[in-house]
Formats: C-alpha cells, structure tokens, sequence
C-alpha cells in the first residue's frame, strides 16, 4: 500500500507540475509587462525550471518503490515532501489561500509520507 502512495503521489506532482508550467505562460505571462524582454526570459526560465525540477521529483516518486536500497527511499521521500510542503506554505501564504495548489502540493506531501 505504501508503494502505491508513493506512485500516486508522483503522479499527483507531474500533474500539478505540468498545470503550473501551463497556467504560468497561459495566464501569468500573457498579461506580465517585465522590461526589458532579456530580463522577461529569465523570470519565465525560472518559473519553468520548478515545473521541471517537480516533474522530477514526481518521477522519482513513482521510481522509489523499485529502488533496493531502503535509505535512498527514505531520503528521496525526506526530502521531496520538504521541498513540496516549503512549495505548498509559500502558494498558501502568497495568494492567503485563494489557488489551488498549496493544497495539491498538501496532499503530495500526505501521500509521500504515509508512504514512507
């Protein structure tokens, strides 16, 4: 069962990964007015690089329960519900709760840990 939380979250982190990187040049960057453009590339790299590093995150997820060694699960799980609940606390704080994926991030860090 712990196994399948795991996946299950991973899947649930490529979703909310690939929904922010759409939202984000769908919604955030279509109305933006950054100058200069140079600096406009830059800020959108950065946001697209947390869809990345999530994305990846959510595939070693769903990889962990094939992995043989007991500690890389544990510090993979350790360390990837630190990075989602920081993730989940700063949407929380930023939009005072009113978007969705601090409590999307939540229930990926729920899953990661039940399984633990």
């Amino acid at each position: 069962m712990r196994d399948l939380l795991l996946q299950c979250a991973g899947l649930a982190t490529i979703a909310v990964a690939l929904t922010h990187g759409i939202l984000g040049e769908t919604k955030v960057f279509a109305r933006a007015r950054i100058e200069p453009e140079r600096l406009r590339t830059l800020i959108r790299l950065v946001w697209q690089t947390s869809t990345v590093a999530w994305i990846g995150g959510g595939v070693l997820l769903i990889a962990t329960p094939w992995m043989a060694s007991e500690p890389a699960r544990h510090w993979i799980i350790a360390t990837l519900a630190c990075v989602f609940a920081f993730a989940a606390f700063a949407n929380a704080w930023a939009t005072r709760g009113r978007h969705f994926g601090w409590m999307a991030l939540s229930a990926v860090v729920a899953m990661a840990i039940a399984g633990y």
